[in-house]
């Protein structure tokens, strides 16, 4: 834990230690200050193939809690148009999915009762708030265990997931 947030190993085990069910709400506009993300973003940017984009480790694990059963959704709240790294994203989320995962949007506009913060909700009872710095590097994750706020925040997850369009029907050019 780094600042009383879940980081490193210890958030990547919330991922093993779910049931049934994994949702997330990102909100921001960007997630360069991630290292690895960098790297990507510029050769997308460059028009370059990056085959590690499509075999990175994340994807091993969606692809085995998919085989388990377990079901991972995202919810996307993005501006339009679509910036140089929305776009970058949108086309990194192929992969994603084709290993399981669901991947939707929702145009900032649409999104004005979500809240201005990035969160993980598994098995609708464990909550994990997410803290980055203005320069986009995260800071772990902050654990919620208030029963009214977890309640809060599978609404929050309901209605982005009603509101939010699928990959495939997602037009970034809107």
């Amino acid at each position: 834990m780094s600042n009383g947030y879940i980081t490193g190993g210890g958030f990547a085990a919330l991922f093993d230690s779910y049931e049934h069910t994994a949702f997330r709400l990102e909100v921001r506009k960007s997630y360069l200050g991630v290292p690895y993300e960098q790297d990507r973003f510029a050769k997308f940017l460059a028009g370059e193939d990056d085959e590690a984009q499509r075999t990175r480790p994340w994807l091993t694990g969606v692809r085995r809690r998919a085989g388990e059963g377990k079901t991972m959704t995202r919810a996307r709240v993005v501006d339009h148009p679509a910036t140089d790294y929305v776009r970058y994203a949108y086309q990194a989320a192929v992969a994603n999915i084709a290993a399981g995962e669901d991947i939707r949007y929702l145009d900032r506009s649409a999104a004005t009762d979500l809240p201005a913060y990035d969160f993980w909700l598994f098995d609708s009872s464990r909550l994990y708030l997410m803290h980055y710095t203005e320069d986009d590097e995260s800071l772990g994750a902050e654990e919620v265990t208030d029963p009214r706020r977890i309640l809060q925040h599978a609404y929050y997850r309901d209605a982005a997931w009603h509101y939010a369009l699928p990959h495939q029907q997602f037009s970034l050019t809107n």
